[in-house]
């Protein structure tokens, strides 16, 4: 009697291939990312010819003008050293936009947590100024942190246990903000000899060391750590994975378990950290005392520099460099051209513009694709379908 058996002979077991991932080769993968960058330079390309069209208008020379933004960072050490100084801010309020963002909450309150992280740095650094510097600096930028978390977990709070709009709560907590740097630079430390909302100087323990001539505060090495753990975190983290989850899809994400709450009230807290931390770096590492206006425009430079990062905490970096850059360079563009300082932030504003508007055409296109492949996939499966069935 003959028996069949399912087990795999020599001959067979030798065909047998395991399904293992394969990663796509280096030219396969080099293509994708010269593809996702066709939108980037499409958009900054058609903003430049824009902006360079405005300011002909104005009656000034463009080549002249983008000639100075552009040079004026790595003309010499100085001009280097000022687009880094602008690109630690820059870079943490944009992380502090761009992770709850990847949750699906939009914090605005940048500027707010920025500010109260000063006046805390401020306030350790004043009323401490006697302390050692292995003490006080470590000190100063914890409590920093810290206020932009409490700061920020007002409306997590509110967002969690009432439902309000995080939106909504972050925006009036900047006008509290506001209210709270004003008093503390104008009647609690305020310096009497400054002539404006401004603090007393905090102690020297308490300021962060420069290296090289022109000095870069060292504050500008803690944002590239920062900016590494947080796109490491992103990508290779349990928490990475429950934000990136929460923010394509929130029911989904309840559904298996997932604590979507914690997790959104998570990204606002680190987010707030993250802004507080950019207000005690620019108090330690740049005014050496917190004044009105301390946080300047980086709210919004954030906030861009974010959406043109399409939310990837990898890229945000490089991406505030080159908005650093253009900052740096607007006060020499004016000097050399005449072209007002504006000029640049219209530019800023367009290439997030076009680069939204390149997401739409190519989602449009994509769908005309699909659709006419859809329609030759019926035309070609018509005469076989009605022949079977006749047959």
């Amino acid at each position: 009697m003959s028996t069949d058996t399912d087990t795999p002979g020599p001959s067979d077991t030798a065909d047998v291939v395991p399904d293992v991932a394969v990663a796509p080769p280096l030219a396969q993968r080099a293509k994708t990312m010269a593809y996702a960058a066709v939108p980037y330079v499409i958009a900054v390309l058609a903003a430049f010819v824009v902006v360079g069209v405005l300011i002909t208008l104005l009656g000034h020379d463009p080549a002249k003008a983008f000639r100075a933004v552009l040079t004026n960072s790595f003309r010499n050490e100085t001009g280097m050293v000022q687009t880094l100084h602008k690109w630690a801010p820059l870079t943490l309020l944009s992380l502090a936009f761009a992770i709850p963002l990847g949750a699906g909450r939009f914090n605005i309150g940048g500027e707010g947590q920025m500010i109260l992280g000063s006046v805390g740095a401020a306030a350790v650094g004043i009323t401490m100024s006697d302390l050692p510097m292995v003490i006080l600096l470590p000190l100063v930028l914890i409590v920093g942190t810290l206020a932009g978390v409490v700061w920020a977990a007002i409306s997590a709070w509110l967002m969690e246990s009432f439902h309000i709009n995080e939106i909504l709560s972050t925006v009036l907590l900047n006008f509290v903000s506001f209210e709270v740097l004003d008093y503390i630079a104008s009647v609690v430390w305020s310096d009497p000899g400054a002539g404006g909302a401004v603090t007393l100087p905090i102690g020297e323990g308490a300021v962060l060391p420069g290296i090289g001539r022109p000095p870069m505060h060292t504050g500008v090495l803690l944002v590239v750590l920062v900016s590494v753990v947080a796109a490491v975190m992103a990508k290779r983290s349990v928490a990475g994975f429950e934000l990136r989850a929460v923010g394509l899809n929130e029911r989904a994400s309840r559904l298996h378990g997932i604590r979507t709450g914690r997790v959104a009230v998570m990204s606002m807290v680190v987010a707030g950290g993250l802004a507080g931390l950019a207000g005690a770096i620019e108090v330690s590492g740049v005014h050496q005392r917190t004044l009105e206006g301390i946080q300047s425009n980086f709210l919004l430079l954030g906030i861009i520099i974010g959406l043109i990062a399409r939310g990837s905490l990898a890229a945000v970096p490089f991406v505030a460099f080159g908005i650093a850059v253009l900052e740096v360079g607007a006060g020499s563009m004016q000097r050399v051209s005449g072209a007002p300082v504006e000029i640049v932030l219209i530019l800023e504003g367009l290439i997030l513009l076009f680069l939204l508007m390149s997401d739409v055409a190519t989602e449009r296109l994509r769908r005309a694709r699909a659709g006419r492949s859809a329609r030759r996939a019926s035309i070609a499966a018509g005469p076989t379908s009605t022949t079977g069935a006749a047959a």
